[in-house]
């Protein structure tokens, strides 16, 4: 079994402050152990709860839209880069950044730009888990 995550652990992982990760263990929506060291969460518990928020979030975005891509994550255009024929996006999503590659003419028609709000949707084949502890 890992071992029990801090709450300043916890609460960077899910991308919410401390105080989230405390109101959400004295509403019970989270179990908080306080054993004499520094206040920490059950690591299976935490994933848990990421999968119900990420669900909860997904179900809001999604709204009538159908698509086969289960992960997509909705933030802010940061950045667009255009070319003749290319277009770079970078979409800042809580802690997490995207960048895509698109064409200038699907970036024009999105009218994607900086303060944009879009929804990222990833489809990998490949991706790669290490881990940190």
């Amino acid at each position: 079994m890992p071992d029990p995550i801090k709450i300043s652990e916890a609460a960077a992982l899910l991308g919410v402050s401390d105080d989230t990760i405390r109101r959400w263990g004295d509403s019970g929506r989270l179990t908080i152990r306080r054993d004499g060291g520094p206040a920490k969460v059950d690591p299976q518990e935490l994933a848990a709860l990421a999968v119900a928020i990420a669900s909860e979030q997904q179900a809001l975005a999604r709204g009538s839209r159908r698509s086969s891509a289960r992960n997509r994550v909705t933030g802010l255009v940061t950045k667009v880069t255009r070319d003749t024929v290319m277009a770079q996006v970078e979409l800042q999503a809580g802690p997490f950044r995207f960048v895509s590659l698109m064409s200038r003419e699907a970036a024009d028609e999105l009218g994607l730009q900086p303060g944009s709000i879009a929804t990222a949707s990833v489809k990998a084949t490949n991706v790669t888990v290490e881990l940190e502890h």
